[in-house]
């Protein structure tokens, strides 16, 4: 394999973050890296095994064993130490594994402080990490900056613009996030359209303009494949918030309960759905499957849906009780 160029890959699909949360990326972006070359110890184990050794003398039983007596004794094993990170690779790697935001974030700052070329793939997942490290710090300004840097790398652009919006959102600026999300959804692929409308129909929905958020998630819901349901269930969610009458509710509660995306975030848009259908104890098991899910889970889950945890807690405090 030596001297062959590895190409990365582009990800087959997002782990769409309301439901995986980078997941994407971190799932699509850990896929790069590159298989790690054996350690030194085992190499040198290796070469040493195949080094051929001097062919000793046979003149006299006596000589050869004097000369067996002369061999070195073999070496002492040594406690293997893990090797220092020292490329923009390895300290990529280590803020891919990290266990905590702070963590994630000094593996990243190392590796794009190194001072040597770093490639562009490469620099593009450590700006994500860093990324990830202030968004799940709440330092959302510094997410929002960090952001901006990874669009202008052009390494899978929807996504960067994708992520800068759930930072802006998390500051405040809807209009700054909705401004990202239309532009993911020019610019990205047509297997992520359907998922960047439906985001920006969520931004809407629960900033209550709900004009706006049919219309998004309607053309989510046109471009959508096997989230279809998942999307249609919204769009009758912002309709009935919205005082329209949507007759069709109990099909869609019973389409997207029998959908794969009926979990995660769909059991929010089930509880919702339900709510408004007059079935109150499918929307209180819902609900609550949702807001524990989401509140315990990781981090970065928990903030961006901080949101839809507050309408699913207000939806349940008005559920008669039993």
């Amino acid at each position: 394999m030596a001297g062959r160029r590895w190409r990365p890959c582009g990800a087959s699909a997002i782990a769409l973050d309301k439901r995986l949360s980078g997941t994407l990326v971190q799932g699509m972006l850990g896929f790069w890296l590159v298989r790690k070359a054996k350690n030194s110890a085992s190499m040198a184990s290796l070469l040493d095994g195949l080094t051929p050794r001097p062919r000793l003398g046979c003149a006299s039983s006596g000589a050869a064993s004097k000369a067996r007596t002369l061999r070195p004794p073999p070496p002492v094993a040594r406690r293997s130490r893990a090797p220092a990170a020292t490329s923009a690779t390895d300290m990529l790697e280590r803020a891919l594994s990290a266990a905590t935001p702070r963590a994630r974030g000094l593996w990243a700052r190392r590796g794009l402080a190194l001072p040597v070329r770093i490639d562009r793939t490469t620099k593009a997942m450590l700006l994500r990490q860093l990324y990830l490290a202030y968004y799940e710090e709440r330092r959302f300004q510094k997410a929002a900056d960090v952001a901006e840097q990874l669009i202008s790398t052009a390494v899978l652009p929807d996504v960067a613009h994708q992520d800068a919006a759930r930072a802006k959102h998390a500051l405040g600026d809807v209009e700054g996030a909705a401004g990202h999300l239309r532009l993911a959804a020019r610019i990205g692929p047509a297997t992520r359209k359907a998922f960047h409308w439906w985001t920006l129909g969520s931004v809407y929905y629960l900033a209550h303009r709900y004009d706006e958020a049919i219309a998004a998630i309607s053309r989510a819901a046109r471009w959508g494949t096997t989230d279809k349901p998942l999307y249609q269930g919204h769009l009758a969610v912002a309709l009935c918030a919205s005082g329209q009458r949507v007759p069709d509710l109990s099909v869609l509660i019973d389409r997207l309960a029998d959908a794969p995306a009926g979990q995660g975030y769909g059991r929010f848009i089930l509880g919702q759905m339900a709510f408004y259908a007059g079935r109150e104890a499918e929307a209180r098991r819902h609900l609550e499957a949702f807001v524990r899910r989401s509140s315990t889970g990781r981090a970065a889950l928990g903030i961006a849906l901080e949101g839809e945890i507050q309408v699913a807690r207000r939806t349940l405090a008005g559920l008669s009780k039993g």
